[in-house]
């Protein structure tokens, strides 16, 4: 399995710092979302202007863009053209840069708050359909509706794409057990999210990995046993939440507790 940790855990780095601290740390790859002030990828100019420049230095260190994760959500009719036309720009952008993922939501919440699967369906289709001959794999995350990963499942048995499982959301918010997950899940997941936490008086909050209660060492061996040999991507929230722990830190541990935990 190989390592990447997403641009939503260092807000203040620029593209260079974030290839250079994924060198050092050995990370293998970094998921964009967001470069400084920008979170929408196809306006970030170094991914754009700049890109014979990022292709080369991204060349010269070894690391690769894993993913490119859009704000994309498919199940809310308010947002249906916007995020149609968002997902079809992150792909053709995936498409410029060899990357080979691109994160769609249902929603925009990692716990189900309603949204319509019809309209989700409709909509993920037809990026696959874009997407096809690109290289690009469309996924959708386990957040929102997909918290109830049974209906991710059948949902994708009929769409095409992935499953971009992130580890935390249907244990925290969807009461499901990992085994269970895992099992829904099974040749499905192409990209996987790691993140911990705990609830404090109801309230979840998010822990360095290994400090919280989630169970990642169970979810990794599961991954394990079923051959899974894509990125474990650490998802540090600190875009949204400033108070957490600075980058630095997160993402130097974060590779020692994975091979600690994989032995």
């Amino acid at each position: 399995m190989k390592l990447a940790f997403s641009t939503i855990g260092c807000p203040d780095w620029s593209l260079d710092e974030i290839i250079a601290a994924a060198k050092d740390l050995n990370y293998d790859g970094v998921e964009i979302r967001g470069i400084g002030g920008e979170i929408y990828a196809p306006a970030i100019k170094q991914l754009t202007e700049g890109r014979e420049k990022l292709m080369a230095k991204l060349a010269s260190t070894g690391v690769k863009i894993s993913c490119l994760t859009s704000g994309a959500t498919f199940a809310s009719h308010d947002a249906k053209d916007a995020s149609l036309k968002e997902a079809f720009a992150y792909i053709d952008l995936a498409r410029e840069l060899s990357v080979p993922f691109v994160r769609i939501m249902s929603t925009d919440k990692p716990y189900y708050d309603g949204g319509d699967l019809k309209l989700c369906k409709t909509l993920f289709k037809e990026a696959v359909r874009y997407a096809e001959g690109s290289g690009v794999t469309p996924l959708m995350e386990t957040n929102g509706l997909f918290v109830n990963t049974a209906l991710l499942k059948d949902f994708l048995d009929e769409t095409g794409g992935g499953a971009l499982w992130d580890v935390h959301h249907p244990y925290r918010f969807g009461g499901e057990q990992i085994e269970e997950t895992a099992a829904n899940l099974k040749g499905k997941v192409k990209y996987v999210h790691l993140k911990d936490s705990v609830v404090v008086n109801g309230t979840t909050s998010y822990r360095i990995m290994g400090y919280g209660d989630v169970p990642i060492k169970e979810a990794l061996t599961l991954l394990k046993n079923d051959g899974y040999d894509g990125y474990l991507t650490m998802e540090w929230v600190k875009r949204w939440n400033r108070e957490l722990e600075e980058p630095g830190v997160v993402f130097a541990h974060f590779p020692y507790f994975i091979r600690r935990t994989l032995g």
